[in-house]
């Protein structure tokens, strides 16, 4: 027994059983969602830039801000003479290390000033310093740095120490 031949096969007009697929303008496609897609990365990326750098950029101010702050208000006490308030503004480990009469003492021996310049933080390894500027009676001026701290418990800023 032998099969029946096949069918001969469909003429001209006849739908395929499933639809094919387009063949042309499949390139263009495919390169126009690509360039869309990496336009819209591009536009993701570059927005969060510029958003986390103008967040930098604040926050560097609003610490710079603070540390003048700070630093000013102990150069304030320190050219009233008001070494008590000096003493007070001083981090835990200062005031550890020395107490307020020895502070007092070691303070009332140094020469007045009258006035100061107070520069912008400096976060040089793990270090905060600010410069300072003092300017003396006579003229003279000398540059010092404030060594700061931050507290652990408020989070402020402490001068520990004035030094050369």
């Amino acid at each position: 027994m032998s099969l029946p031949p096949p069918p001969p096969p469909a003429g001209p007009g006849v739908h395929p059983p499933f639809p094919a697929p387009p063949v042309e303008g499949r390139g263009k496609r495919v390169g126009t969602s690509l360039g869309i897609a990496a336009g819209i990365v591009v536009l993701v990326c570059g927005v969060g830039s510029i958003a986390g750098f103008g967040f930098l950029t604040a926050f560097n101010r609003a610490l710079d801000e603070q540390a003048d702050s700070v630093v000013s208000r102990y150069l304030d006490d320190l050219q009233d003479r008001d070494f008590d308030g000096a003493y007070q503004q001083l981090c835990q480990d200062a005031k550890d290390s020395e107490t307020l009469a020895d502070y007092t003492e070691r303070m009332s021996g140094t020469e007045p000033f009258d006035s100061y310049t107070v520069g912008d933080l400096s976060t040089l390894g793990m270090r905060l310093t600010v410069p300072v500027e003092l300017t003396y009676p006579d003229g003279d001026q000398v540059s010092m740095e404030a060594d700061l701290t931050q507290n652990q418990s408020t989070g402020k800023f402490e001068v520990c120490d004035l030094g050369e």
